[in-house]
């Protein structure tokens, strides 16, 4: 009985972070507009958008291999699964052994590199430049994102999310200076990561600048649907890796009753909307920066996540 309730949570969770990640793009949409006296779409935009795309016919160019015809699936379903395996109102489940930060680093790389293959495929301009632009930005993401990983690890004992969250969450864990640089730096990395103000604008198609809407210019109906609907589950498994890790509290021990977990999913969807107004609060204040800086921002999250594991080294040692 009990391993018939934790599947029955964890395919509650896979339907959570599915349903609730066009919201995050809605509500970040909407606060940006709100801080800049503008009235905006319904925090509900995202999802008619999507239904506007699902009924659209696809559109293909003559030259297109089957890589691009199967990249939206590959990219959509390895992004969700890497979403689904984040706890968010529960910790401990059936699947939670898979549940570790090194393979949702692993999955996110694999959707990334088909994505890139997709923005080269159809041979555009556009579509090469995005490409050769992400893969410069995720060579610098990803080391940022194992050092912080790294830094997890030596203090929890164990990449998995549930071991780190529990660990998190006990009264021996005080403030130490290197989970506050590991905040920043994984901070930074979901910007990136996510094509984010200071790094992108999600909102531009202005092909100097641009880098995920490079790569899927060439893409229609339920193929860019799917890709934006990835897009928004990786947003929203940032939010949720950084609640998680740093503000685990309201997550359900193994064997909660319903109760709890209910109140774990309300504790997880303040933090859901927490995290969305600041991150609109954020790119309101900032503007983009020149993609030539980008590498000199990225490399201070790099900086940030060394400092952070050379600290508890040291710590240690002493």
């Amino acid at each position: 009985m009990a391993v018939i309730v934790d599947f029955a949570v964890q395919g509650a969770q896979m339907l959570l972070v599915l349903l609730l990640a066009p919201l995050l793009t809605g509500v970040v949409r909407k606060v940006k507009a709100r801080l800049t006296l503008r009235r905006g779409a319904s925090v509900f935009q995202p999802y008619r958008d999507l239904l506007r795309l699902m009924r659209k016919e696809v559109v293909l160019a003559e030259n297109a291999s089957w890589l691009f015809r199967a990249a939206p699936y590959l990219i959509f379903a390895s992004t969700w699964v890497a979403a689904a395996l984040v706890p968010t109102f529960a910790g401990g489940l059936v699947f939670s052994w898979t549940a570790d930060l090194i393979a949702i680093i692993s999955l996110l790389g694999f959707g990334r590199f088909f994505l890139a293959l997709a923005g080269m495929d159809i041979g555009t301009s556009f579509g090469g430049i995005g490409s050769s632009r992400e893969m410069m930005i995720a060579s610098l993401a990803e080391p940022a994102m194992m050092l912080t990983v790294f830094s997890l690890a030596l203090i929890a004992g164990s990449t998995q999310l549930s071991t780190v969250a529990a660990m998190m969450s006990s009264t021996e864990m005080g403030l130490r200076v290197s989970l506050g640089m590991a905040l920043v730096a994984l901070i930074m990395v979901a910007i990136a990561e996510n094509a984010r103000i200071p790094v992108d604008n999600p909102a531009t198609h202005l092909e100097l600048t641009m880098v995920h809407e490079a790569m899927v210019l060439e893409y229609s109906g339920r193929h860019l649907a799917l890709i934006e609907l990835a897009a928004s589950l990786k947003l929203i498994l940032y939010v949720s890796l950084i609640a998680c890790i740093f503000v685990p509290w309201g997550i359900g021990a193994p064997g909660a009753g319903p109760l709890l977990y209910a109140v774990g999913a309300v504790a997880y969807f303040g933090k859901f909307m927490i995290g969305a107004f600041l991150l609109g609060l954020f790119e309101t204040m900032v503007a983009k920066m020149r993609v030539f800086r980008v590498p000199d921002f990225l490399g201070a999250a790099l900086m940030l996540g060394l400092l952070g594991t050379l600290l508890l080294f040291v710590s240690r040692s002493l």
